[in-house]
């Protein structure tokens, strides 16, 4: 297998890219936390990191075995000792990694991340897809590599800040739960890795929202959760601007609504595709349906969401939106 050195942190972390795997080799002492299954929680003995593509052959064969043992081998596969290593797995390419940076003055975060979030993304509190299982993989998995030191209770707190910031980036992006009608705060099988640097002299006690330390390891996932998306997925701030993409969060029986529906269908699709990129209706079918979030959440009487998600609705120039948004809040709110 060819290495191919395509990036090294300020501290001269080699990062390589190997196909189905994304592995980073650390050229100083570190210690950091970690969601694998291979060496997972807690070390100060972390020698290298791994993010590796389980291709359908993978797959297929950890349904009879152990993923930790699966993660051992392929450390063997990488030439590396399994008792100093962490790694993550997943479904996503590894041509589709992000890398950011973020620093100020001497500190420095980089945070790797890969992302799949079509079938897989879910709000904290949802219905459990299963009580206890093996051999999940992770969806969104990042790395994140601070050139600091930081003790094993401020790694728990950069921990705590990255997966909130992992959470804003899919809010950003308005990525529906597939298991709700809300948004998505991860996927049910995400993986996480922090690490600090033991042999800096610039120790950090402080890695939450209120810091630099804490804002600089925010701006650096965010972004990269973003990009790792884009790049997997298709979905941007552009895919997402669509009066339709923001209607299927609260999914319907559309064809219910057109065997109701008292107009030609075929013109009736073909204006709707015309429209639901305009910027007006997306904005109208996001008040719309803000409107039957606070109503669900019990921020707003129904009687008073019902009034002003049809008065909004009025103000519809487009006869398909207007007649989806309708059809949306008779369900959601008048008939609740």
């Amino acid at each position: 297998m060819k290495d191919r050195l395509f990036f090294q942190s300020s501290v001269n972390d080699e990062i390589y890219y190997l196909k189905d795997t994304i592995f980073v080799k650390f050229n100083v002492k570190r210690n950091g936390i970690s969601t694998s299954k291979l060496n997972g929680g807690f070390s100060n003995n972390f020698k290298s990191v791994f993010n590796h593509h389980l291709s359908q052959e993978n797959i297929d064969y950890l349904e009879n075995h152990d993923v930790g043992d699966y993660l051992i081998q392929h450390c063997w596969s990488l030439n590396i000792d399994s008792a100093y290593s962490t790694g993550l797995t997943t479904l996503a390419r590894m041509k589709n990694v992000s890398i950011v940076t973020k620093s100020f003055k001497s500190l420095e975060v980089v945070a790797l991340t890969t992302a799949g979030v079509r079938t897989n993304a879910v709000r904290a509190g949802d219905p459990a897809a299963y009580y206890e299982e093996n051999g999940r993989f992770g969806t969104i998995n990042t790395i994140i590599l601070i050139n600091a030191h930081l003790g094993y209770e401020t790694l728990l707190e950069a921990f705590m800040t990255a997966t909130e910031a992992k959470t804003v980036a899919l809010n950003d992006l308005k990525i529906p739960s597939q298991y709700s009608n809300g948004y998505a705060t991860g996927t049910g099988t995400d993986g996480l890795c922090v690490f600090s640097n033991l042999e800096s002299s610039n120790t950090i006690t402080n890695a939450g929202k209120h810091s630099k330390l804490g804002e600089l390891i925010a701006s650096a996932v965010c972004e990269s959760v973003k990009k790792a998306v884009k790049k997997q997925v298709w979905i941007s701030e552009n895919s997402q601007s669509n009066a339709l993409v923001r209607l299927n969060r609260y999914t319907l029986d559309i064809n219910e609504f057109y065997d109701n529906l008292d107009y030609d269908k075929d013109l009736f699709i073909r204006q709707l595709q015309k429209d639901m990129k305009k910027q007006e209706n997306v904005a109208i079918t996001t008040s719309v349906l803000n409107l039957i979030d606070e109503f669900e959440n019990n921020l707003i009487e129904k009687e008073d969401a019902l009034k002003l998600a049809c008065r909004i609705n009025e103000n519809c120039s487009s006869y398909p939106i207007k007649c989806l948004l309708e059809y949306w809040i008779n369900y959601f709110i008048h008939l609740h």
